[in-house]
């Protein structure tokens, strides 16, 4: 598959990177203007290799994502395009919302229909313990309540859209190789699902994009 990967520089974007040329797949990894890969093309190459993959070949492209006449050429002769990018931790912060609309206009001018994008988990409710869903909860909205709230909006524009999108929302991420066990729920949230490897939540977003039951679906994942 061709792959389109935003936020690649970050650190879920690079392990979509790594994990997507190790399986062959023909990635264009976007970084916005003073960044670069975390894992460099050499190191990219020799994984695929080691792989035994004819594809995986990377080309990193800087472009801003905020403006579509930026980034809809990139995308174009693409079959999905996977969004890494996060939101400030603190503080006031439109960056998921903004990405969004801006890709969402390049996406319908360029014909690529396929769409995933983390979110968060915190924003979600159904399936928790009391502890979880009357004290955790409550008070990560309340820390967090810019960064929920533009996750909140990203949202709501991507499902209003005409899109095959998949919405991917992790809880706190940790780091370190991938435990390979993956709960998720189309329906609400994962009941005691508090942490998950960013390893992980790459695996899972380019499992989805080939995944048609997740087509239109907004999935909570944990380990």
């Amino acid at each position: 598959m061709k792959l389109v990967v935003l936020g690649a520089s970050g650190r879920i974007g690079t392990e979509v990177v790594r994990q997507a040329v190790a399986a062959g797949h023909a990635v264009t990894a976007v970084v916005r203007e003073g960044s670069t890969l975390q894992v460099p093309l050499p190191e990219l190459r020799l994984v695929a290799a080691r792989a035994g993959v004819a594809g995986g070949l990377t080309e990193v492209v800087t472009a801003d994502v905020m403006d579509p006449a930026s980034i809809g050429p990139v995308l174009e002769g693409h079959d999905a395009v996977l969004s890494a990018l996060g939101p400030r931790p603190k503080g006031p912060s439109d960056i998921l919302t903004s990405s969004a609309r801006s890709t969402l206009r390049a996406l319908e001018d360029s014909g690529v229909r396929r769409y995933v994008v983390v979110s968060v988990a915190g924003i979600h409710t159904g399936n928790d313990g009391p502890v979880t869903k009357y004290v955790v909860k409550p008070l990560i909205q309340r820390l967090l309540r810019e960064s929920f709230a533009d996750a909140r909006r990203m949202e709501e524009l991507i499902a209003a859209s005409q899109l095959d999108w998949t919405i991917v929302c992790p809880p706190r991420l940790t780091n370190g190789t991938a435990k390979g066990t993956i709960r998720s729920n189309t329906e609400g949230t994962v009941r005691g699902g508090f942490t998950i490897t960013r390893a992980d939540v790459a695996t899972y977003m380019l499992d989805a994009v080939g995944n048609t039951a997740l087509a239109r679906k907004t999935a909570v994942i944990s380990n």
